[in-house]
Parts: structure tokens; C-alpha cells; sequence
């Protein structure tokens, strides 16, 4: 039996299939995913642009983040790990020139080719926080990256919402913490910052002050009034800052050594 990416399973069905067939689309449409994909994009930079780049999304979930990626780098070559067949699935429908592998982001075994130290570039997006030993996944991970690498890490902080456990979060993160955790992996760690003060702070908020509820409300298709919120905080997410004392997105950038 395979564990999934937090190392359990509920009802013989892998958590992250079971994650993926309930909450996928309100994933897709979310404000939070959609500040962090243009932060991700921003950290990775120019050399991300470059013909023939390589990118990794470590942990890439239903591909969201591929896509969107995909959509602003069409220079680039893609690649994606994940331990969820559904995950993957949708991923590959959202972009089939991606090299997508199901592997247990867990597991100190070799890296497979055609992927064993392909990434010039890699991310790896609001992973951590569903994981007992972050620093143990992050150093099996170095196997798909270069020598020189860079990585670029989203994990969240600030308050645990009661969606955040009922998904399986073991912790949320400072900037310490994720510094950290990155050195503990043997990575180089270079910029950590606390983004999203303060409209990515206030949407967090409203999911805190909703509770349980979300889960329901996140397991379908959301209503009209939904959309409308969801749609005004996505063009509030631009009104944020990138490094506070008091921002609820963690975001850091390391490199692996040569």
C-alpha cells in the first residue's frame, strides 16, 4: 500500500484521490491559488522564460499551477510529481505535453529517469503543511532537481482554519520555520518572505469566520454570491505586499547545491 503525500488513508482510498474528486474545482477558482500562482511566477523569475527551461511543480495536485505556468512560459518544458492518480489525471487533461509522474513525494528511493536531476527550476506549492517530516520530502526531492537548482516554496501561515484540518494540515509556518526546514534538507536557503498583507490576510480571515461550513460549501459547485466574493478578492489580491511582519503567505526561494 502507498501512502499519500501526508502518509495516511481513509476508507482504502488514497486522502489525496478523495481530496481531488471533492474539491478540485473550488481549488481552480480559489482567490489564495490564484495570488500564489502569480507570486510563484514572480519568484521563478526571467531564466524561467528562457527557451527550454525545465520547470517541476513538486506535489502538482490537479495541475493548476502547471496550466497557468504553462500559459505565461510557453518557452519552457514541464514536468509534475505527484502521489494522487486522480490528481494526475486532471493534471494531464490541463496539460498533456507535461512529464507527469505518480511517485510518494515520501519515498528515499532513486529517482526514476527521465527526471532524475532534470529541473532547472522547481516548485513546490503548499505542500509542507500536510507533512510529518517536510524536511525529509524536500531532501528525497533534491534527486529531481539540478545541481544548482532553484526551488521555489509557498506554505502557509498565520491561523489554522477548521478546512485547513479537515485537509490535513500538521502545521503552518514562519519565516524561521520554512528557513529551517530548508536548511535541514541540505538546500542553500536564499530569500523567505511573509506575503499577502493585508487583502490575502482578510480573505483568510473569512474562511477562519466560516468554519466548518467551508468544507460543505468547498465540496460543490459554489453559488452565484460565492463566485461574486470570490471574484472581487482575486482583483483584491493585487493590493498586497510582499514581505510584512504580519503576512499569512510564506513564500521562499533556495537553491540546491552544486
Amino acid at each position: 500500500m502507498t501512502a499519500g503525500a501526508n502518509g495516511d488513508r481513509v476508507d482504502g482510498m488514497d486522502r489525496w484521490d478523495r481530496h481531488w474528486r471533492r474539491f478540485a474545482l473550488s481549488a481552480r477558482i480559489n482567490p489564495a491559488q490564484a495570488f500564489r500562482r502569480r507570486l510563484i511566477l514572480h519568484l521563478l523569475g526571467g531564466a524561467a522564460a528562457e527557451p527550454g527551461a525545465t520547470i517541476l511543480d513538486i506535489g502538482c495536485g490537479s495541475g493548476d499551477l502547471l496550466a497557468e505556468l504553462a500559459a505565461h512560459l510557453p518557452g519552457a518544458m514541464f514536468a509534475g510529481i505527484d502521489n494522487s492518480k486522480t490528481g494526475l489525471a486532471q493534471a494531464r487533461r490541463k496539460l498533456p505535453r507535461a512529464e507527469l509522474l505518480q511517485w510518494d513525494l515520501t519515498s528515499a528511493a532513486e529517482a526514476p529517469e527521465p527526471l532524475r536531476q532534470w529541473a532547472g527550476h522547481a516548485v513546490c506549492s503548499e505542500v509542507l503543511e500536510h507533512l510529518d517530516d517536510p524536511a525529509g520530502v524536500l531532501a528525497n526531492a533534491k534527486a529531481f532537481i539540478k545541481p544548482g537548482g532553484r526551488l521555489v516554496i509557498t506554505v502557509p501561515g498565520g491561523p489554522m482554519s477548521a478546512f485547513d484540518r479537515h485537509i490535513g494540515h500538521r502545521r503552518h509556518y514562519t519565516k524561521a520555520l520554512l528557513g529551517q526546514v530548508l536548511l535541514a534538507a541540505g538546500f542553500e536557503a536564499g530569500q523567505v518572505a511573509a506575503a499577502g498583507f493585508p487583502m490575502f490576510n482578510l480573505y483568510r480571515l473569512a474562511v477562519l469566520l466560516r468554519g466548518g461550513r467551508l468544507i460543505e460549501d468547498a465540496g460543490g459547485a459554489p453559488g452565484p454570491l460565492a463566485r461574486t466574493a470570490m471574484g472581487l478578492f482575486r482583483r483584491l489580491m493585487r493590493l498586497t505586499l510582499t514581505d510584512t511582519p504580519w503576512g499569512w503567505q510564506i513564500v521562499a526561494v533556495a537553491r540546491k547545491k552544486d
